[in-house]
């Protein structure tokens, strides 16, 4: 591959070794993704995994003696409100009969995801549920008659904030790639990596409403001046890749996209860049990275990617429920959308709900919901009869709450003060199945996995605290651990290493510090 792209072999082994679906696992004749997410991880308590590497004689991140079968475990397929769950070549299915369906004892089962809403009229799930403006019609009366000065007015009258965890104000980004010196073309990334586990809400939009997935995208291209698009999508999410293909070919098609879209002078394209396997790739200079043909390393900031991103040239990345927003809040006005909301904490957001609910699914409120209303009203409570112990919000670096927090609202700053981040707004609950040891080891295992080894203290810190839950405690990392989560959290390059502190501290409050 280096000869034939003339580059050199260190890059290309350097970019083929960090993901892993291009490294680690051999690959059997029949190749099997078993999710190994907080969701399907409290739907088992742990059990899962295990019992699916018995049942097809393949080590997890292996391959059966006779080379038929490898199994690679992933954190999260989007299945959360179902599993536990696996991708069986690029066949999905879900339940508590996992074992059973991939063995054949039982019919595979590829649940939809249940929709609902708590808002007067629902804005990110408007498409789906047959509410709002038609897909299109907002980007086609732009391109005619307001262009993107009034989108780009309108969404910071809004207060739209980043869903994808960061809750950076949207306008404020676009501005910054508009205003940003440049003779070159700037692009737009629409950021579908989803990979927090808990999330579905992106797999939901790509796959049931990929036009509005794409018309979010062509406003938001048209307020930051750029003039190609790109959709990030996780390979764990086949069904969602082929959806926004054939979405592009049909937008083409009609006009939507292309060279002097509508009759205007706007020029606007989009194409799809399909993952390989990175968590942090989801952070947007390491997704920018990994766009280019890198390994999906962190960079440092400033440069900001408004200023140098793909290609060295300025670009804007929003996740998709952010820009499937966009389309509402133009037709409807940046003041109507601000309405919504609480405090700083303006419009709606997809909360998603994991199978441990009565009523798992995805529901859109409006932000300031008490929690203990998503809990009882929306989720109904657990499942058989269990017992809430805690529950994961906004993803593995949001952190833990207990019962005792169900009151607070559902907002960026309540959350805070709590010690844990919105992120995605995923609320996975976990039952007294699952202890605080059996939590911790989850976490950290996560953490040395997914780490991309760009800075020291993330890449050493996240190992010394696996060998640390898994018994192998050296004296002096144990009197040492403080230290270790202090250098973590203040100096690590990117939110991935200064989050992990926080989500040890919230374990910590909710089941009690490690004896």
């Amino acid at each position: 591959m280096a000869a034939e792209l003339g580059l050199p072999r260190a890059h290309v082994n350097g970019a083929a070794s960090f993901y892993a679906d291009l490294a680690g696992t051999e690959r059997g004749r029949r190749h099997v993704q078993v999710c190994a997410g907080t969701a399907c991880f409290a739907a088992s308590a742990g059990a899962h995994l295990r019992d699916v590497s018995e049942a097809l004689g393949a080590p997890g991140g292996g391959m059966s003696g006779d080379g038929e079968v490898s199994l690679q475990p992933v954190y999260c397929l989007g299945y959360c409100y179902g599993g536990p769950a696996a991708l069986d070549g690029e066949r999905p299915c879900a339940g508590f009969d996992l074992v059973d369906q991939l063995t054949g004892d039982a019919p595979r089962r590829d649940p939809e995801i249940p929709v609902g809403v708590d808002v007067s009229e629902p804005v990110v799930l408007a498409g789906i549920l047959g509410a709002g403006p038609d897909a299109w019609e907002v980007w086609e009366r732009s391109t005619r008659d307001t262009g993107g000065d009034r989108v780009a007015r309108e969404v910071k009258e809004s207060g739209l904030r980043g869903r994808g965890g960061a809750g950076f104000p949207a306008a404020v980004k676009w501005g910054s790639a508009s205003e940003s010196p440049s003779d070159g073309p700037r692009y737009l990334i629409c950021n579908g990596d989803e990979g927090d586990p808990g999330s579905f809400v992106d797999r939901l939009l790509m796959e049931r409403d990929p036009h509005r997935v794409l018309e979010g995208m062509a406003l938001a291209a048209l307020a930051s001046g750029a003039t190609h698009g790109i959709v990030y999508v996780r390979s764990e999410y086949p069904r969602a890749r082929d959806a926004v293909r054939a979405a592009i070919a049909d937008a083409r098609a009609a006009g939507h996209l292309g060279t002097g879209v509508h009759g205007s002078g706007i020029d606007f394209d989009v194409e799809v860049f399909e993952g390989a396997g990175s968590y942090v790739a989801g952070e947007e200079t390491s997704l920018i990275h990994s766009i280019e043909g890198l390994r999906g390393e962190v960079a440092a900031r400033p440069p900001y990617p408004t200023e140098r991103g793909y290609l060295h040239r300025p670009t804007v990345v929003n996740n998709v429920e952010t820009l499937c927003a966009v389309p509402w809040i133009v037709a409807h006005g940046g003041a109507a959308y601000a309405r919504l909301g609480a405090g700083d904490s303006r419009g709606t957001k997809v909360v998603c709900l994991s199978e441990r609910f009565r009523n798992p699914g995805a529901y859109e409120v409006e932000l300031g919901i008490p929690l203990r209303r998503i809990f009882d009203a929306l989720g109904g409570g657990l499942r058989d009869e269990h017992a809430l112990r805690s529950i994961q919000i906004g993803g593995p670096l949001g952190g833990f709450i207990g019962p005792g927090d169900l009151d607070a609202p559902l907002t960026f700053e309540a959350l805070r003060e709590l010690g844990v981040d919105l992120g995605h707004g995923s609320l996975i609950a976990l039952d007294e199945r699952v202890g605080r040891e059996a939590l911790e080891r989850h976490f950290w295992t996560f953490a040395a996995s997914e780490s991309c080894g760009t800075c020291s203290p993330c890449r050493l810190g996240t190992r010394r605290g696996l060998e640390r839950v898994e018994g192998r405690r050296d004296p002096d990392v144990e009197a040492g651990h403080g230290e270790m989560l202090a250098a973590m959290e203040h100096g690590s390059l990117c939110a991935f290493g200064r989050a992990v502190p926080p989500v040890v501290r919230s374990i910590e409050r909710v089941y009690g510090a490690a004896p």
